[in-house]
């Protein structure tokens, strides 16, 4: 008996065995499934566990979920996973091994269609009941070959955003278990059919926004209305219905929720369908939002008798509005928002024993009394009964100014005034609000100091926002009094406050404050929070940085969850870091940049905090090698040690340390070594890593460049060296690549772009390196390329033509290298911001380049040899802003169109062989900074939070107000680090302009060319230029005393020409002029007097012009020998002169030498004898010369 249960209970252990080791993992057929899926969604990061390894647990495989009990799959998440340029088709035959799949997630994959000749979709996915299938590129086509077995399980389908536009929805046909259905977002027009959607008998939710429906009546059935007696809620939102509407729903006797905002609708409502009564009695949400109703809509509301909730906002309501009809008529509404209309008032209500607003308990008035003169004391009266009130933007003509102007016992616990005009002594008299819970005041202009009553007896008041006002002074002892205070942000004032405060110290149930952007002292005032164990977030951005008293220390009770300690001011010297830090272990986000902390770098808080995942020290002053902490933070996925004075390797085990990493950033310090090829293989869907600005040296490791999560890498101004690797370009995943600044040399490495399926880099800058070769043509495949710089290598050969088609290119800068030949005539690439093709051989002209590109900013073409005119189609460049042209061979004049660009500021033509005169419409230039100069702007990106279950410790509705929140986000915005430069020469010298700089810089250089003519004297209009150059011409005439209007003139070039008369007294009014040059002209008079700028010029500004005077030149005006001087002409155009000058002179000269040879030629030939004499001379020194010439030189 014994044996025989011995045998019994080892057969059931083997089969309780075998069964278990049949359900471990996924089902072997289902992982070569996922696997074979892999070859279409082929996003590289997100799907790199799809591993073809048999025995590989697919149930534990990212976006992938498994049932519990049988291993199958039952739900996919491939939501923005195929990546490619074009829609694809996917193949539905490979779905078949899921037969236990109950929902599907497509979103966003650029799918056309589902194909498979023998496999339909229904039998493919026979058990789905969710499918999602929003922004792809489906058609009326998609579930048409259905019709016979229909996805009969199906109970949600998403459409929306797809290419829709068969109003006779045949494609839902059968699919009668739906219940919700969203076809919103496609290409729906004027009345659609809808005797598909009444047979979807169990259709609980319909969105049908986002098209251009302007009836549901179907034509087609005797304009039969929407039948679906299971539907709760509708949404039509942007569509082109009208008043109409809503009488064509009679058919929807248990919808609860009914959205039309955007539309058509107007006046009032139609609620009538055929004489009867609109049958919505069941209606609990109506938005209306962004219409244009007016008051009469009111009225006709009264049949929604169990209507809660009632959106009207940005409507045309105006005037008076009698609240308490509307809600006698409405008596179950529960909430009512009204803003964005123009309404006065709310009719006062009489009886206010009686003044109840039946059930309502949350009025949203935003942005409604903007005229000013609405009573905010009547309308607290009229709304004293509700909940929460929202008060935001308006603007109010009185507030309290005694406790006893409210008759009437308030309720509000919310109240919400942000942005609101209001009269400082709203917290005088506020604490009649006995009730108050929440009270926000953020940017209600509010200034002065706190009172001391009023305010403070709001007992119950559990968040108090003051910020963003101009309030001043320490904060009064009777804050202490808000023992209920919760959340508190005085952000934005100017407080002040030395050490502890008594009244923050007794708010022991804060969780969050915000002291930033104040003028407290940090971080003695922290002491203050000493006993407040509830804490979890404390803001003290940009406050005073003092030095923390050496004999103070204090061990906090709260455990922080957040702590922000930035950009605070100091005038010491290497300050160490609050030492109350050290008691924290709960911490998850920390930043102490830029505050010029010193000492060794606190990895001893990650020690403290083993679930921190944001680490912000850069910008400080902390010091020696990178000691990481001794065990793993694996929750850290931002680490920003940038810009302070770490030495050393970075070590090898940082990856072991920090394995989570998306972020790291250790540029601008002194690190030095090989990059360790361990950063290649961090367990992270996207890589940010920035080396830039330190000593690294060594390659590029091949393990980071094959990375697969790698999307920004920025090794700028480094030692590294030797052939940038091929891997390096092949990323799929890489988007933006900085390796400027280096010693990489040899050819960029040719690569086969076409081999993958997604190319997603976009800015490359390989500027400052030894490359050399030619540009390889599968950089112009690029089509996402959107900035390219490879300035300062040895690049040589012809501008490919491929450059002609890449739409996307912002930024091009191949400068400094030795590129040749003509510009590409076909260049007129619309999207193309910044180019610059200075310092190499181009040769040609420039008649059909570049004149199509509108959103052209900067064109640098200097230092090359191009030749010809500059053409007249310049002007067609409209928004081009810097124009150099310097030393080339370009002849002609100056082309008038110029000055059509209206946004030009820097000009320069100098070194050419320009000649004519110069126009005097330059002075229609306004020479206005200009930030597109210096932008380069190319990229988005996105933010992900580190913790949203509980929000930092906050509630959901703290949370929900919380202005900073974004400081609590992994800010995954990646963005061009490229930086616009031009080259500029003033002041005598050539400097390079960037960022703000270069957007106030205006110039124009015309030098060194052949012009002619007289200065116009309009360029005295070009109030902002700050740089003028005209030297090294042919100009003549006087100097124009309007430029004594050039107010931001800092360099004043007119030497090298033949500028005559005085120089106008006028000009030592330009009190900004640094270098002023007049020299080698013939100029005459007395120099300008020394005062002012005028006094800090030396002889060179004058030098060589013989007929000036005054005591710098060492001449006396009195003993120089000239004309007498009239009376000086004032006139703008005739400049006072007494002296001859070259001009006159060689005139002189040539006429005179006329008349002598006309008298010799008559004498000649009125007297022979002189005549055979002159001719026998003549004969006489021809032979003579023959004769020397054979014997001397033949």
């Amino acid at each position: 008996m014994e044996a025989k249960l011995f045998w019994v209970l080892l057969t059931t252990l083997v089969f309780i065995v075998r069964g278990w080791r049949q359900t471990v993992g996924c089902l072997e057929q289902e992982r070569i499934a996922l696997f074979q899926l892999k070859a279409f969604f082929n996003h590289p990061a997100d799907l790199k566990d799809w591993v073809n390894v048999k025995g590989s647990n697919c149930c534990q495989w990212k976006r992938v979920e498994c049932n519990i009990t049988s291993k199958r799959v039952i739900d996919l998440f491939l939501d923005s996973t195929h990546q490619s340029n074009s829609y694809g088709y996917l193949n539905v035959s490979l779905f078949l091994p899921f037969e236990e799949l109950k929902s599907l997630y497509l979103r966003n994959n650029k799918i056309a269609d589902f194909v498979d000749n023998k496999v339909s979709l229904s039998s493919a996915l026979n058990n789905l009941e969710f499918l999602d299938l929003t922004n792809n590129y489906f058609n009326d086509s998609i579930l048409l070959s259905e019709e016979v077995q229909p996805m009969m399980n199906l109970e949600t389908l998403d459409l929306t955003r797809n290419l829709l536009n068969n109003n006779n929805l045949t494609y839902l046909k059968g699919l009668s278990s739906l219940k919700s259905l969203n076809i919103g977002g496609n290409q729906l027009e004027g009345s659609i059919d809808i005797r598909v959607l009444n047979n979807l008998t169990k259709l609980k939710e319909l969105d049908l926004s986002d098209n251009k429906i302007e009836s549901l009546l179907s034509p087609h059935d005797g304009e039969r209305s929407l039948n679906l007696t299971n539907l709760e809620e509708l949404i039509l939102d942007s569509n082109s219905f009208n008043n109409s509407v809503l009488a064509q729903l009679s058919g929807l006797s248990n919808l609860k929720s009914l959205s039309i905002r955007s539309n058509q609708l107007k006046g009032s409502i139609n609620i009538k369908d055929g004489g009867r009564s609109l049958n919505l009695t069941n209606l609990e949400e109506l938005i209306l939002v962004s219409n244009s109703f007016t008051n009469s809509l009111l009225a006709q509301l009264s049949g929604f008798s169990n209507l809660k909730s009632l959106r009207i906002m940005n409507n045309q309501l105006k005037g008076s509005i009698n609240i308490k009809e509307l809600l006698d008529s409405l008596s179950n509404l529960e909430e009512l928002d009204i803003s964005f209309n123009k309404v006065k008032e709310f009719v006062p209500i009489e009886n206010k024993e009686n003044g109840s607003l039946g059930k309502l308990k949350i009025a949203t008035l935003d942005y409604v009394f903007t005229g000013g003169t609405t009573s905010l004391i009547q309308l607290l009266e009229t709304f004293s009964s509700v909940k929460t009130l929202y008060l935001k933007g308006n603007y109010f003509n009185d507030t309290f100014s005694t406790q006893d102007q409210l008759h009437v016992s308030s309720k509000i616990e919310e109240l919400m005034l942000d942005y609101s005009y209001l009269n400082n002594n709203i917290l005088q008299s506020i604490g009649v609000f006995s009730s108050l819970k929440v009270l926000t005041l953020h940017g209600c202009r509010l200034n002065g100091t706190l009172p001391t009553q009023g305010w403070c007896d709001l007992q119950k008041l559990e968040l108090l926002d003051l910020s963003e006002n101009a309030l001043v002074g320490t904060l009064p002892s009777c804050l202490a009094n808000l023992s209920s205070l919760h959340y508190l942000d005085i952000s934005d004032n100017q407080f002040a406050g030395k050490g502890a405060s008594t009244a923050l110290a007794n708010l022991t149930l804060l969780r969050f404050i915000s002291l930033s952007r104040n003028l407290f002292e940090v971080p003695s005032i922290f002491i203050s929070f000493a006993n407040h164990s509830h804490l979890k977030v404390l803001f003290s951005n940009q406050n005073k940085l003092v030095k923390e008293p050496t004999i103070q220390t204090w061990v906090p009770e709260f455990q922080l969850k957040a702590f922000l300690l930035s950009n605070c001011t100091t005038k010491e010297l290497h300050i160490e870091i609050p030492k109350f830090l050290y008691y924290q272990n709960d911490l998850i986000i920390i930043d102490l940049s830029y505050n010029n902390f010193g000492g060794k770098i606190p990895f001893l808080l990650l020690e403290n905090n083993t679930r921190m995942e944001k680490f912000f020290i850069k910008g400080n002053s902390f010091m020696g090698h990178l000691n990481l902490p001794s065990h793993p933070s694996p929750n850290m996925s931002v680490v920003d040690i940038s810009d302070n004075k770490i030495q050393g390797p970075i070590p090898a085990n940082i990856c072991s340390i920090f394995p989570q990493l998306f972020e790291l950033s250790l540029s601008g310090n002194f690190l030095q070594g090989n990059i360790p090829p361990c950063l290649g293989s961090l367990h992270t869907t996207y890589l940010l890593l920035d080396l830039s600005h330190n000593q690294l040296s060594g390659g590029i490791p091949e393990m980071l460049a094959q990375s697969d999560s790698l999307r920004f890498l920025r090794l700028s101004n480094n030692h590294l060296s030797g052939k940038i690797t091929p891997t390096i370009f092949r990323s799929s995943l890489l988007k933006l690549l900085y390796l400027d600044g280096n010693n990489f040399d040899g050819n960029i490495p040719g690569i086969d772009i076409s081999t993958i399926p997604w190319y997603s880099l976009q800015d490359v800058d390989l500027s400052n390196n030894n490359l050399s070769g030619e540009l390889p043509r599968w950089i112009w495949n690029m089509s996402n390329l959107k900035a390219l710089a490879v300035s300062n290598n040895q690049f040589k050969g012809l501008i490919p033509m491929e450059l002609c088609y890449l739409d996307s290119l912002n930024i091009l800068d191949l400068s400094k290298n030795n590129f040749s030949g003509p510009i590409p005539s076909c260049f007129d690439a619309q999207s193309i911001k910044h180019l610059h093709l200075s310092k190499n051989r181009l040769s040609g002209t420039l008649t059909n380049a570049f004149f199509n590109s509108s959103s052209l900013v900067t064109l640098d073409l200097s230092e090359n040899q191009l030749t010809g005119e500059i053409p007249y189609r310049i002007g067609t460049l409209s928004a081009l802003s810097v124009l150099l042209l310097k030393a080339n061979y370009f002849i002609g004049e100056i082309p008038i169109e110029i000055c059509k660009l209206y946004s030009l500021s820097i000009i320069d033509l100098s070194q050419n062989k320009l000649s004519g005169s110069i126009p005097s419409c330059l002075s229609h230039l306004t020479l206005e900074p200009n930030d597109e100069k210096s932008s380069t702007k190319t990229n988005g990106g996105s933010s992900v939070i580190m913790e949203t279950a509980n929000y930092f410790g906050l509630t959901e509705f703290e949370w929900s107000i919380f202005r900073e929140a974004d400081l609590l986000y992994v800010d995954l915005v990646i963005e061009n680090q490229m930086q616009e430069k031009v080259d500029y020469t003033t002041k005598r010298a050539s400097y390079t302009y960037k960022g703000n700089i270069l957007e106030y810089m205006s110039g124009i250089d015309l030098s060194c060319n052949r012009l002619t003519g007289e200065i116009p004297t309009e360029i005295g209009n070009l109030s902002e230029i700050r740089s003028l150059n005209l030297s090294h011409n042919n100009l003549t005439g006087h100097i124009p005393s309007m430029f004594s209007k050039l107010k931001q003139i800092e360099s004043l070039d007119l030497s090298h020409n033949s500028l005559i008369g005085r120089i106008p007294t006028q000009l030592t009014e330009l009190y900004t002029l640094e270098v002023f040059n007049v020299s080698y002209n013939n100029l005459s008079g007395s120099i300008p007097s020394p005062k002012a700028q005028f006094g800090t010029f030396d002889e060179s500004s004058y030098v060589g012009n013989p007929f000036l005077c005054g005591p710098l030149l060492h001449k006396n005006c009195k003993d120089l020998d000239s004309p007498p001087i009239g009376v000086p002409n004032t006139s703008n155009n005739e400049e006072e002169s007494g002296l001859m000058d070259k001009y006159v002179f060689w005139v002189t000269f040539f006429v005179a030498y006329a008349i002598v040879l006309l008298v010799i030629v008559l004498i000649l030939y009125i007297n022979p004898y002189w005549r055979q004499a002159w001719f026998s001379f003549i004969e006489h020194c021809i032979k003579t010369c023959q004769y020397f010439i054979e014997d001397n030189l033949l």
